[in-house]
């Protein structure tokens, strides 16, 4: 199969074979799948960073996720035990593509924080045009105010301006079905930074192409990953239960596969 990627691009990506790191983009509440969460804490996982508080369903104003409106036990009782084993935990903040007022954001950031001791955050639905650059810009000064060191994924779920790259550790530069992902090319200036500084997030990964996924993700500089089974179809959120072959998957995640 041919990747629609230049030459020169593929072979300063291809060289590129650090061990890849798993994300996990945000399970259902763990009173409902508390098999999910609890196999994260599962010695020896390669993860880079975990969600909390991820949802496809809309509240009102469309927005997505959050800390809630209260602390809650269960929330708390995910988060622990992942705190204790050194694993970043990262508040969901959805940014409505710039929508959201800045002082929302903020706030559901603080109660994060207040509620949940986070290490950073995961700010879904996040632009990626060069205009909105400035603002934000002005949102992750603030939330590393508020947090110093504060781990930071802008999560864009497409190829964003290169800019966005000087505000956060690491941006999701693909988030979506295997159908485009497989077709999918990385942009030119991703080749500049190390893998560590990109994620991908695919849905609908037949077992079957796992191989072919992995290849794709170091072929287009991806350090993070997360594949899976589940779909999107019928408005159910695909990332909220394991992949059926998540045992498979996380044994594939480290050494670079042969091409």
């Amino acid at each position: 199969m041919s990747y629609l990627i230049s030459p020169g691009h593929r072979r300063a990506l291809s060289a590129r074979k650090a061990p890849l790191r798993l994300a996990v983009p945000g399970f259902a509440h763990p009173l409902v799948a508390p098999v999910e969460w609890g196999g994260l804490q599962r010695a020896g996982l390669p993860l880079d960073w975990v969600v909390l508080g991820g949802s496809s369903l809309r509240e009102s104003g469309g927005v997505t996720g959050g800390p809630g409106s209260r602390q809650d036990p269960y929330w708390l009782s995910a988060v622990v035990p992942l705190r204790t084993a050194g694993i970043r935990v990262l508040g969901h903040l959805d940014m409505g593509y710039g929508s959201r007022p800045f002082g929302e954001l903020l706030s559901d950031a603080q109660r994060f924080l207040n509620w949940y001791r986070v290490d950073g955050f995961a700010l879904a639905r996040c632009p990626a045009d060069a205009a909105s650059l400035p603002e934000t810009r002005r949102m992750t000064g603030a939330l590393r105010t508020l947090l110093d060191k504060a781990h930071m994924v802008l999560v864009h779920g497409t190829q964003p301006a290169a800019g966005y790259a000087a505000l956060a550790d690491q941006l999701v530069t693909f988030a979506g079905p295997w159908s485009r992902y497989r077709w999918s090319q990385a942009a030119e200036w991703t080749a500049e930074h190390p893998p560590e500084r990109f994620c991908h997030l695919v849905h609908g990964v037949p077992r079957s192409h796992l191989d072919e996924a992995l290849r794709i993700a170091r072929w287009q500089g991806a350090g993070t990953v997360y594949f899976t089974d589940r779909t999107d179809h019928d408005q159910v959120d695909p990332w909220e239960s394991l992949p059926g072959y998540w045992d498979d998957f996380v044994s594939r995640i480290g050494p670079a596969v042969s091409e």
